[in-house]
């Protein structure tokens, strides 16, 4: 499904898709008035306001109007649903649901989750029970297996750890000694500290593998008790089927195959690390605003600095020939995959489907934006642009 009219540019002729992003994604581009959407008809009401914990609050002054004109234009447009949210200062500052989908309806986020599940290893950095120095196999020693001895865990969580293919079916996954046989298995496709390349899901089985050797408890539950608990926002891996009822789902006409190829259900279940939670987008919006704030202090400040900031890696991508801009668990500025490309500073994660969250520190905004039904390759990260231009605009 392409929309037609959002943006009108997405369908030009002649225009490949990785040609199309790298041109949008160029460092030093800024907002592009052609891609901040279309107006949509009816009538604008103003969201909802929440506090910390979804308790009423009064509007603050942000301009959130273009926001809501445009998420209105793509469910015009057919999205099926949308989720936005607004932070700042620790608090929601507005939220709004969109399309076949209420206030409490979560989405699986997809890659959205890889941050999430990097601020919980940090935790083990600041224990001193991690050291990203050492090789994965000094904690994981079945990880040594052909020619994998000398992969450092800082290079997992760069990926320039030289496995972006490796598989790790779901039943495997959610096997604790099914899973490590496969880490095991698993063979290098390139030197290790030599490239970048996006590994979509094998480096966070192996991030959720440390965690449960030196956590010595389940990786969903870890994320939840020292992550996502302490900040008061709900469990966000592990779901099971039968709890998965508020979580928007792909209507049964959209067909078997593509129920197939996009079977969330059993990534959310088995908690997938690299793309399994679920969330609203004002849970992700006040995830990134701990990035910003550490309340609590629930990471030493210099790993959180670390981690948000610290560009560890600058390889290019080999897709798109754009620089990796790699932390230790988000992409900073123009990075691969950064919807965010306009903003020197700003950084998060996108998610396939056009999902995304990010904050930015020079103005302590941080945002997100979900999306259920658009199957095109490249229009939901399009869309996805669009409205961050919109909020990386917003000032307090």
């Amino acid at each position: 499904m392409l929309p037609p009219h959002w943006p009108p540019s997405v369908a030009a002729p002649h225009r490949s898709p990785c040609g199309f992003l790298r041109e949008l994604l160029s460092p030093g581009r800024g907002p592009d008035p052609s891609i901040r959407g279309g107006t949509g008809g009816g009538t604008r009401s103003r969201g909802t306001w929440l506090g910390p914990r979804g308790g009423p609050r009064v509007p603050q002054a942000l301009d959130i109007a273009p926001l809501e004109e445009a998420a209105e234009a793509a469910i015009a447009d057919g999205l099926l649903a949308c989720q936005v949210a607004v932070a700042r200062a620790g608090e929601i500052a507005w939220t709004r649901t969109f399309g076949r989908a209420s206030e409490t309806t979560r989405f699986w986020v997809a890659s959205a989750t890889k941050p999430i599940v990097a601020s919980a290893i940090w935790l083990l950095m600041d224990e001193a029970k991690l050291d990203i120095a050492r090789p994965v196999a000094h904690y994981i020693p079945e990880f040594a297996a052909h020619g994998k001895q000398d992969v450092t865990v800082e290079q997992v969580l760069l990926m320039t750890c030289g496995f972006p293919d490796a598989p790790m079916a779901a039943a495997d996954g959610a096997d604790p000694a099914r899973r490590v046989q496969q880490l095991a298995d698993w063979r290098l496709e390139y030197p290790p500290g030599t490239r970048y390349v996006y590994h979509g899901m094998s480096a966070h089985w192996v991030l959720a593998e440390l965690i449960e050797r030196l956590a010595a408890q389940p990786f969903c539950d870890f994320v939840e008790a020292r992550v996502t608990r302490p900040l008061g926002l709900p469990r966000i891996l592990g779901i099971p089927r039968a709890e998965q009822s508020q979580i928007a789902q792909l209507l049964p006409e959209a067909g078997d195959e593509v129920h197939e190829l996009f079977d969330y259900a059993t990534k959310i279940e088995i908690g997938e690390p690299g793309g399994g939670a679920v969330m609203t987008a004002a849970d992700l919006a006040l995830f990134y605003q701990a990035l910003l704030h550490n309340p609590g202090k629930l990471w030493k400040p210099t790993t959180l600095a670390d981690g948000t900031g610290n560009v560890r890696c600058r390889l290019p991508d080999p897709l798109m020939n754009l620089p990796a801009n790699r932390t230790l668990g988000v992409v900073v500025g123009a990075g691969f995959g950064a919807t965010w490309a306009a903003s020197p500073t700003a950084f998060g994660w996108p998610g396939v489907g056009g999902q995304i969250g990010f904050a930015e520190p020079a103005t302590g905004i941080s945002f997100a934006f979900f999306q259920l039904g658009d199957l095109d390759t490249v229009s939901p990260f399009v869309r996805g642009v669009a409205m961050t231009n919109l909020a990386l605009e917003l000032r307090p």
